[in-house]
């Protein structure tokens, strides 16, 4: 990582990306941005909508192009897709250009937070629990492989998540190394 005022939240869908992002980003003072919102902005369609004509390369393509905007950008707080880490050269981005923080959530949590929601293509399925493991079983281990640090957000609430990320980010800030790896995954 380089000194950097960046801060990327990666994780699961429902790990809480949006909320705690929001909540990081007014504690420091800098903006906030969610990249599947930008690349609804930029398309002028849904995700869901992008799915079904592109495809899931065709969405991932053009994540891969919006992470590259937005990772260069200074003083954000970049909330990312649960996919985004799939690809070698968004890897790359977030790693080269901020503080990563891997948002760690039980996939009954995530179920909780998400069942309700429409704007999930890749829980289009009779067994949303099935997909759900499924896609941890592959992304957690890239997940932790890139963080910088890691929170269980099934065990803190959004506020207390935001005061250890900021703890977390603070000495990195500050340390000599620029990398530090932290963990805080139990109370």
């Amino acid at each position: 990582m380089t000194q950097s005022r960046n801060i990327f939240l990666i994780g699961p869908m429902g790990a809480g990306k949006t909320t705690i992002g929001r909540l990081l980003a007014k504690a420091l003072g800098v903006s906030f941005v969610d990249s599947d919102k930008e690349i609804e902005q930029r398309t002028g369609v849904s995700i869901p909508m992008i799915f079904e004509y592109e495809g899931e390369a065709g969405f991932r393509k053009r994540e891969t192009e919006v992470l590259g905007d937005l990772t260069l950008k200074e003083s954000i707080v970049l909330a990312t897709g649960g996919g985004a880490v799939l690809a070698e050269e968004n890897r790359a981005y977030l790693r080269q250009r901020g503080f990563v923080v891997y948002l760690q959530c039980a996939v009954d949590k995530q179920l909780e937070r998400t069942h309700k929601d429409s704007n999930r293509p890749l829980l289009k399925t009779e067994n949303p629990r099935a997909r759900l493991e499924e896609l941890l079983r592959i992304r957690a281990p890239i997940y932790r492989a890139l963080s910088n640090f890691t929170i269980d957000t099934g065990i803190y609430s959004s506020r207390s998540a935001v005061r250890q990320i900021l703890r977390a980010y603070n000495r990195v800030q500050k340390s000599t190394s620029g990398h530090d790896e932290i963990h805080a995954t139990s109370r």
